[in-house]
């Protein structure tokens, strides 16, 4: 028997994107800014910061497997996983602020405490709030492509707020930091991004649904969960694939943050804003413009006292994002000729060999830095809606095996790779930094640091691509297999009168 076609409303498939676009205001801010927040704004040394980012989401990631038991085990009229993300969205957004406010007049030790207190509760809050979140896509429908589309549709969303949080954060922060400090900026900043994001989590409660319902229903025990879960192989490739990826991403923010900011040279980057009519009184007769020509200041003879790296970097994250936001709506298309699998494993080879090609940059390589920003994005942003739909056939993978579906199950422990790689990728970065090139953050330009920079966003960010190649190639659902396993369990679901 084919599986039935389950479409998707326009109205459904949006408002489920906006809880993951609301998720990445904090997630991106995390991956491209918190690590130089804490040394540059907060003042922590990097050993700190490196702890600071490693322990709160090291717990956080412990956390997602018990969330992922409480989401499965939620029973509501409104389902199992959409309430909490009605009942996390008011305090993450408080938190959100508070974890981005330097507090005055406190010594180290307690800046510390605060700063591991705050991040450790917004860190509770996003795995309260999006491992559900994550699980609700695998219940809306059973169809391959509708939840390939569904993903489709949720990462477009995303890359807009990554398009949106990375190129207005820095921009904003400076201009709400005229007449006060780049902390107050910060501060700021981030109340205006809370606000969105409550606004676009009440969107998703308000306009999704849950449908699909496991065969059987009774009841198992956490420990029956975990013991069918690693007999589940494809879940087991994921994970490892999922832990490659994710620390790539804050390791290659740390990087490349660094590498606009002190290895790329400030006159060329001047020379390549300058073209976009960015440093000139001009530039405040446009929205986009006036926002990013608003913090260049500085002038060919000035360009110690400019921000003119932040536009510069702002530039480059935009330029990404929107090639993101363009080529991710193919994705359903690629992923239903080839196999989601073989996206993801041509999308990160190719990536990798885009990595490998920042060794070759000079400092004054600015428009080539453009280029290859829009190429990397080109060849990864498939693989992004892509993998969050192989996540759902692994849940179907373990109904297929044992009868049973523990969706919960499977996103919390993907979150726990997420998560882990989220925080070994930024302490990754750190301590390679000072292990090996001796970096310390009182002297982030140092000739010494600068090559660390140069390395990291090429061979490190290279070597990361590669591993979660090779860890999708051992992963068996390939397109072959993930038909089979929908036909079959749309009959199972038909014969036992269950919609799906």
């Amino acid at each position: 028997m084919s599986a039935p076609v389950q479409r998707l409303s326009f109205i459904e498939k949006a408002g489920y994107s906006a809880g993951d676009a609301a998720a990445n205001f904090v997630f991106m801010t995390m991956v491209l800014f918190q690590l130089n927040f804490y040394t540059d704004v907060f003042g922590l040394s990097a050993s700190a910061a490196a702890a600071i980012l490693l322990w709160p989401r090291l717990w956080d990631a412990l956390f997602d497997p018990i969330m992922g038991v409480l989401a499965d085990r939620t029973e509501t009229r409104w389902g199992k996983f959409r309430p909490w993300v009605l009942w996390t969205s008011l305090p993450w957004a408080i938190v959100m602020v508070l974890a981005y406010t330097t507090p005055v007049g406190l010594s180290t030790g307690m800046m510390i405490a605060y700063a591991g207190i705050t991040n450790t509760i917004l860190m509770t809050l996003y795995s309260m709030n999006n491992m559900p979140y994550s699980a609700l896509g695998g219940v809306m429908t059973a169809d391959l492509n509708e939840r390939t589309k569904l993903n489709s549709y949720r990462f477009v969303s995303v890359n807009i707020a990554q398009f949106i949080v990375g190129g207005f954060t820095l921009p904003l922060v400076a201009k709400f930091a005229h007449g006060h400090d780049r902390a107050h900026g910060w501060q700021m900043t981030m109340t205006l991004w809370a606000v969105i994001c409550l606004v676009l989590f009440l969107i998703t409660f308000f306009t999704t649904r849950e449908r699909i319902k496991p065969v059987i229903t009774t009841k198992s025990s956490p420990k029956q969960d975990f013991a069918d879960l690693f007999r589940n192989a494809p879940w087991i490739a994921l994970f490892v694939y999922t832990l490659f990826n994710f620390a790539m991403l804050t390791y290659r923010g740390g990087a490349h943050y660094n590498l606009y900011h002190h290895f790329a040279d400030k006159a060329a980057m001047f020379d390549f804003v300058e073209k976009l009519g960015l440093t000139s009184a001009g530039a405040a007769e446009s929205g986009l413009l006036e926002t990013l020509g608003y913090i260049v200041h500085g002038t060919r003879d000035n360009l110690a006292g400019s921000n003119v790296a932040d536009v510069f970097n702002s530039i480059i994250n935009m330029a990404g994002f929107a090639t993101t936001i363009v080529v991710i709506i193919l994705s359903a298309g690629l992923s239903k000729r080839f196999g989601k699998k073989a996206v993801i494993f041509t999308g990160f080879l190719l990536a990798a060999l885009n990595a490998f090609a920042y060794y070759f940059l000079t400092p004054t390589s600015t428009t080539a830095m453009l280029v290859l920003a829009i190429v990397g994005s080109l060849v990864y942003a498939p693989t992004i809606a892509v993998a969050w739909a192989m996540y759902a056939d692994a849940a179907d993978y373990s109904e297929w095996q044992t009868g049973r579906r523990f969706t919960g199950i499977v996103f919390a422990t993907i979150g726990f790779a997420l998560k882990t790689g989220l925080a070994l990728g930024s302490a990754i970065f750190l301590w390679a930094m000072a292990g090996f090139w001796n970096y310390e953050t009182t002297a982030p330009a140092a000739p010494n640091a600068v090559t660390g920079y140069h390395a990291s966003s090429s061979i490190g960010v290279g070597i990361l691509f590669l591993g979660g190649a090779f860890a999708i190639a051992f992963c068996k659902l390939n397109k072959k297999l993930t038909l089979q396993m929908a036909s079959e369990l749309a009959d199972r679901r038909a014969k036992a009168g269950l919609a799906t």
